[in-house]
């Protein structure tokens, strides 16, 4: 017996109410409706409907099992049409937000490899650190870094998660000095992120799980991440970052890292989008595009040498 086919039979049955407009429905015949109920009811050990010359009329199992089936064919039909939609060609205005770390410093490693793989979306990328209003604004996703979400109506796909890492020029160490310890902070500059979501305080933790507060206030504060790298760069002193924002500084040593064996916490990148059901390609494309992007980063972990 194919059990798929008998359980869409017997739906069909109860939703046409006979055998027979089942049948034409579903573009069968009576007696392979009847076979397939038969069967299905032998294997389930459980008569399903009562049946007699005027209707039919579902047993107390039958209905429970009725509402099984109809789950079980609307989540399948709803994963083919998502599987379908994969094939289809993703097209058409894409309207994203992302924070400003994304759309700029992260933008040309991963632009050019989306446009070109997806030659019938047009990109509309808004950049900005605030969090916006995705269904008022009119965006159809958007690309956030933070730490875990809270509940919303939102569907959020985490796309990675990455260490917070302090990292500082080789001109400001060398005419500085390396930090060994988190005590020896306190006499270098320290650059805080002066952003709405900023914390008040760097919470570095060591490889052996050691925790202590550093409070990053210095001369110099700013409340965009684009300027604070800027900063860093320019040997103006010592920030934090996710891994992901400095990696190519660190491969290339434009930046150093600064106590390598400590982490100042997580971030988590997400893709946020209105709803999951129907969910229009060139949405599903980006979404998987950067969940592929943020996962071959990941696997790139090169020994830094501290300085």
């Amino acid at each position: 017996m194919d059990q798929f086919s008998a359980m869409k039979a017997f739906r069909g049955i109860v939703d046409a109410g006979s055998f027979t407009a089942a049948a034409e429905r579903l573009d069968t015949t009576h007696s392979s409706m009847s076979r397939q109920l038969r069967q299905l009811e032998t294997h389930l050990g459980s008569r399903l409907l009562d049946r007699n010359s005027r209707r039919l009329t579902l047993t107390e199992a039958g209905r429970a099992y009725y509402q099984d089936c109809v789950d079980i064919l609307d989540r399948l039909e709803v994963a083919e049409q998502r599987l379908q939609a994969d094939h289809d060609a993703p097209s058409g205005l894409l309207r994203v937000s992302a924070p400003l770390v994304i759309g700029t410093l992260e933008l040309s490693q991963w632009l050019p490899a989306f446009l070109e793989q997806y030659p019938g979306i047009e990109l509309d990328l808004s950049c900005d650190d605030r969090l916006v209003d995705l269904i008022g604004g009119g965006f159809d996703m958007a690309l956030r870094i933070a730490g875990p979400l809270a509940d919303s109506t939102l569907v959020a796909r985490e796309l990675a998660v990455t260490d917070m890492v302090l990292v500082a020029s080789p001109r400001y160490i060398a005419q500085w000095g390396l930090p060994r310890q988190p005590t020896d902070l306190a006499r270098h500059a320290l650059i805080g992120f002066a952003g709405a979501r900023a914390l008040s305080a760097w919470s570095l933790t060591s490889a052996r799980g050691a925790q202590v507060e550093v409070s990053p206030r210095g001369r110099l504060r700013v409340d965009a991440i684009p300027a604070l790298h800027a900063a860093v760069l320019a040997g103006q002193g010592i920030a934090a970052f996710t891994r992901l924002t400095v990696q190519e500084d660190l491969l290339h040593g434009r930046l150093v890292r600064v106590l390598p064996q400590h982490h100042a916490g997580r971030r988590h990148y997400y893709a946020v989008y209105p709803h999951a059901r129907q969910l229009a390609p060139k949405v599903r494309a980006l979404a998987g595009f950067m969940a592929r992007h943020y996962a071959a980063l990941q696997q790139v972990r090169p020994v830094i040498p501290e300085a």
